[in-house]
């Protein structure tokens, strides 16, 4: 393919993504097909002689898009959302024609400093303390920073490691030798709570440390109260706190763990604080949500997914530390051929010692399409419309009478079920019968095509849990779920479902 044809195939696929969403409202949001479908259509060795785009554009429509679920479709309500924008999608253009490997500044001087100076933009944006900003408002360099992860995932093995770092060079600097500093390893703790994301388990298998889960209250929070009990009785057995993850927005209900209150008791007890706000901490660009946040200023790292909520295509995961040395010291290593800019480091920082792989792609550009091109008054007025729907389902709910709001609607997360009370009389006071009623109810909605979205479990007690978040959803789509869920409900009750 030269320059002439990929003009022209280039402009033909911009409309073929443009009719794409154009039409979604016209497809399931779900794909129905059955596990080995493609490997059934697909020929089983690569093409010796080059094929037509044509061709492949017409497998395209014909084998790959059967096999797609929809993420970007306003029915789509399932997990939380993966918003996508046509801003971010030009920046991700730009990224590709450059296809740099940027995993230090002389590799594209632009592309560190782009990140540097969205990511400050970005935590202004939300709010987050100076502590956490690369350049201080007098210009002069910070001791944190911001960075881009693939996913949240990663930024909590990055600050985990982070935070072993930290504690590791507090050992030594206390005359520790380096067997016992070995020992001490086996012995480190994370502390998460039930409602935790299994990220934070996959950190600690992956950095080899223990992880300590704590039951959440009844409104789905980690207290300070529990976190002390458990780093106290840890201590006690021999063991070495060292890392708490306080959530903002868990992935069940958009529970908002007590951070002021486990601020307090990291501080005391000398723990790292990592802040988990992957989906709900996009809503923090509204002035409104920050009460909710209070204590996040004095945590050790802060994260959140702009692929999530923000506009922004994936990948694209914001991670901040308030101290980057730990981060750097422990991931950085030097080559010969990975050579060093002398000099002020403010603007020419090696982003391959803030993550796990070497390479990195040019990931600020789409964010800075997207603060750009909607501005921080567009971007607030796509999170009020998400929550504003939010609200109305729920009082839609409530206002129907045949369900139970589980947990406040705070951002875009409504979580439900029907009303055990209504079930059929054998079904009534019985736990599991109830569960069975509430899951066959996702499985009905689901296997409609209408809207599709996915059940939870909650300390036991099954729930629906709708996620409000599409960038090309709309209140029509709400209205869409609400009268597909009410449709199904009536057949649950009724027990002819």
């Amino acid at each position: 393919m030269d320059v002439s044809e990929f003009r022209k195939r280039g402009k033909e696929m911009i409309d073929f993504i443009a009719d794409y969403y154009e039409s979604l409202d016209n497809v399931s949001p779900v794909s129905q097909v059955q596990p080995g479908y493609l490997y059934k259509l697909m020929p089983r060795e690569a093409p010796e002689t080059p094929e037509s785009f044509e061709d492949i554009r017409k497998d395209i429509e014909t084998k790959i898009m059967p096999g797609m679920t929809h993420w970007q479709s306003g029915r789509f309500f399932g997990w939380y959302p993966s918003n996508s924008s046509f801003p971010a999608m030009l920046g991700d253009m730009v990224s590709s024609m450059f296809n740099i490997v940027g995993f230090n500044w002389i590799c594209s001087p632009a592309a560190t400093e782009l990140e540097t100076v969205v990511m400050d933009w970005l935590g202004k944006l939300i709010g987050l303390d100076e502590r956490f900003m690369a350049i201080k408002d007098d210009g002069t360099e910070g001791k944190g920073g911001g960075v881009i992860q693939g996913s949240a995932s990663e930024a909590h093995i990055v600050a985990m490691i982070a935070a072993r770092e930290r504690v590791l060079e507090r050992l030594q600097a206390q005359g520790k030798s380096d067997e016992d500093i070995d020992t001490i390893r086996s012995k480190l703790v994370a502390y998460f709570s039930d409602q935790t994301h299994s990220a934070g388990q996959k950190a600690t298998n992956i950095i080899g440390c223990k992880a300590r889960t704590i039951q959440s209250d009844k409104q789905f929070r980690l207290t300070k109260g529990a976190l002390m009990t458990a780093v106290e009785e840890d201590r006690r057995s021999g063991l070495v706190p060292f890392f708490v993850c306080a959530t903002f927005g868990t992935t069940n209900t958009a529970a908002i763990d007590d951070i002021l209150g486990i601020a307090g008791a990291t501080e005391s007890e000398d723990l790292w604080l990592h802040i988990d706000a992957a989906y709900a901490g996009a809503a923090l660009v509204c002035p409104e949500f920050r009460p909710l946040a209070h204590g996040i200023e004095r945590a050790d790292s802060f994260n959140f997914n702009p692929h999530k909520w923000m506009l922004t295509n994936f990948d694209c995961s914001a991670l901040w530390v308030a101290d980057s040395s730990h981060l750097v010291k422990a991931l950085s290593i030097e080559r010969e051929y990975l050579p060093r800019v002398k000099g002020s480091t403010s603007f020419a920082k090696d982003y391959r010692n803030w993550q796990l792989p070497l390479g990195r792609r040019f990931r600020a550009l789409k964010l800075w399409f997207v603060m750009r091109m909607y501005g921080a008054s567009g971007i607030r007025a796509h999170i009020r419309g998400h929550v504003e729907q939010a609200k109305w389902l729920e009082e839609q709910l409530v206002a129907d009478g045949r369900f139970e709001i589980m947990t406040p609607v705070v951002f875009g997360l409504v979580v439900f079920r029907i009303k055990p009370s209504l079930l059929p009389a054998h079904v009534n006071g019985c736990q599991d019968a109830a569960n069975n009623a509430n899951a066959k109810l996702v499985e009905l909605i689901n296997g409609d095509g209408r809207v599709f979205l996915v059940g939870t479990k909650l300390k036991g007690v099954d729930a629906l849990r709708p996620a409000i978040g599409s960038s090309h959803g709309s209140s029509a789509h709400t209205a869409l779920l609400f009268k597909v869920v009410g449709e199904y409900t009536a057949a649950v009750i009724s027990g002819h479902s």
